[in-house]
């Protein structure tokens, strides 16, 4: 019995010994399961050269991109033992997958099995020295467009002159080739760019094809300059700029990346391709189409440009809601986007919100009589005019028109403590809109629970800010007699926090005529020639109250907007700016 269980023992150490040999498909499956795991140490194990096989792996999956995944089957060659089929079953993004089949074969190394190493293991067509490219394809010439259909921004050509470090002593010759085209650019401010940085080339500058073609043979000729070509989204016109356009790349990017195409190719050691594998063309991409008129955006850009201080403007459609044209000088550019996200006290362009409050209130009408003394006091806080003006009694109207804080005062102390919150979010300014393609703040307008503060949020100052951006959609509503929906891209939709309201038909004329009074016999005469235009100056002091920003805001035809300019200690430069962009515009 004993020998028996020996035996049947001996008998099963040979079994088990038999089936773990060593076999011609052991590689191919374990090189397989490595390039599903993206390991190419492991994979190139698998083949008799390692050394030479890892970075061609590593080079397949560099090419394929980091969210490539694969999956090879292998399968034995009929009437080969050694020789296996390996089937690839890429996945590169959602719904892009593609595959081929390659050979390989196995050789025998003492005991184990290994893969005879050749580029042809990761595809029947890879030579040495090739490489796997994975693309993605867009359709880079689709434009941004004004709302009249001109371009505002498109893919073009640019050169980028870099400058080697061993060759600093070039700096003036490049600077005197590039001047012209920008002034900013010295000896001093490319040796700057090589002192605060290690890097041994410096990019001194990216030109416009337009810049570039005439100087080109004058700027590879400067020792040390080397100039790389490629494609970027720029403005169709080189004087256009604008904080309303800050986003439109992202919002380019994200259009054409919905409808690319994609393609796989085998390219040399530069990179130019040898073999297509695989290739889906991108489906037709429509332009971004935007709600700006490129016309209106060059003169609000020329409007602001001539004045000195920190100086924005932004136009709204009423009757649309769209954004029409958002300039900033140089100085404001300097501050960021703040035509769309700087708050500010809006001085007594907040009137308008107050009068409206008043006017639902049944407290005034236009032609009330009103107090308009020189100074008032309320809950001590003394609320002065204008170097204490004095216009006694006078209708609302003239009140308004003549911009009389102590009439104002007077009616703010009689409203309830959130009026003012209540209707300025009625027109828009303290609502929260979502508008893709811009970042905005509307503005803050806290209840008063004093009347000290109802007095002072009720002239534009105390608690009481707003962005130009937020202005200019206030004027807008009160144009289209409800709260308007800002738009900058068509057919993207723009959420709020808020919903629309309707604004009461009587007080909307009413103000509309009012504003008009200002114009016409205001403190906007300066501007009485523009017909049709009805706005609001304003002044409001800041910081130690030693100097205010000036502000006009107001309505012309299906234009609506808002002029800011910061730290303009009246509405004066404000004005002017509004009237050398609306003249124009006509």
């Amino acid at each position: 019995m004993k020998r028996l269980v020996l035996a049947l023992v001996g008998a099963l150490v040979l079994t088990l010994t038999a089936c773990s040999s060593p076999s011609p498909a052991d590689p191919f499956r374990a090189f397989a399961e490595a390039l599903g795991r993206r390991d190419a140490k492991a994979a190139a194990q698998q083949t008799d050269d390692p050394g030479a096989a890892e970075p061609v792996i590593a080079a397949m999956f560099d090419g394929m991109g980091a969210d490539a995944g694969v999956r090879v089957e292998t399968a034995p060659v009929d009437g080969a033992d050694t020789d296996q089929t390996l089937a690839y079953r890429w996945t590169l993004a959602p719904g892009r997958e593609f595959g081929y089949e390659a050979t390989g074969t196995a050789e025998q190394s003492g005991d184990a099995w290994r893969l005879g190493w050749s580029p042809a293991l990761l595809h029947p067509d890879l030579k040495p020295g090739m490489k796997f490219q994975y693309s993605e394809d867009s359709e880079l010439q689709t434009p941004v467009l004004d709302r009249t259909g001109q371009p505002l921004m498109t893919w073009q050509t640019v050169a980028l002159v870099n400058l080697d470090r061993a060759h600093r002593e070039s700096a003036a010759a490049l600077a005197a080739l590039l001047a012209p085209i920008e002034p900013t650019i010295t000896p001093e401010s490319i040796q700057a760019q090589f002192d605060t940085g290690d890097d041994q080339v410096v990019t001194v500058i990216r030109l416009r094809e337009a810049d570039f073609t005439p100087i080109a043979d004058q700027l590879r000729a400067v020792p040390g300059v080397a100039v790389a070509e490629q494609g970027d989204l720029l403005t169709a016109d080189r004087a256009l700029s604008s904080p309303a356009m800050a986003e439109l790349p992202k919002v380019w990017h994200d259009r054409i990346t919905r409808t690319a195409g994609w393609s796989v190719y085998l390219v040399d050691g530069d990179g130019a391709a040898a073999q297509r594998l695989t290739a889906t063309p991108p489906a037709p991409t429509d332009p971004v189409r935007t709600s700006l008129d490129l016309r209106l955006q060059l003169l609000a850009q020329s409007a602001v440009a001539a004045e000195p201080r920190p100086t924005m403007l932004v136009a709204i459609s009423p009757s649309d809601g769209g954004i029409l044209a958002a300039a900033q000088n140089e100085a404001a550019d300097a501050q960021g986007a703040i035509a769309f996200n700087g708050l500010y006290p809006p001085g007594s362009t907040f009137k308008t919100i107050t009068t409206a409050a008043a006017l639902e209130a049944g407290l005034a009408t236009p032609q009330t009589p009103v107090a308009c003394p020189g100074r008032l006091t309320i809950e001590n806080r003394t609320i002065p005019n204008d170097d204490e003006f004095d216009l006694g009694t006078v209708p609302l109207t003239t009140a308004f028109a003549r911009s009389c804080n102590t009439s104002m005062a007077a009616l703010a102390d009689r409203l309830p403590a959130d009026a003012l919150s209540t209707t300025a979010r009625a027109f828009g300014i303290g609502v929260d809109y979502v508008i893709p393609g811009l970042t905005t703040v509307t503005g803050r307008v806290p209840a008063a629970d004093t009347a000290a503060q109802r007095v002072e949020n009720g002239i534009g100052q105390g608690t009481v800010t707003v962005s130009p951006f937020g202005l200019a959609v206030a004027e807008a509503s009160l144009a289209h007699g409800s709260t308007i929906t800002p738009a900058l891209v068509l057919g993207e939709k723009t959420t709020a926090d808020t919903p629309p309201e309707t604004l009461p038909p009587g007080v909307v004329e009413e103000l509309r005529t009012m504003m008009r009074a200002t114009v016409t016999e205001g403190t906007a005469a300066e501007l009485a020639d523009i017909a049709d235009l009805g706005g609001k100056t304003g002044t409001a002091e800041f910081g130690d109250n030693t100097h205010s920003h000036g502000w006009f805001a107001g309505i012309a035809g299906d234009i609506a907007f808002a002029t800011l300019v910061v730290g303009g200690d009246s509405s004066a430069p404000a004005i002017t700016v509004s009237g050398n962009f609306l003249r124009p515009a006509g």
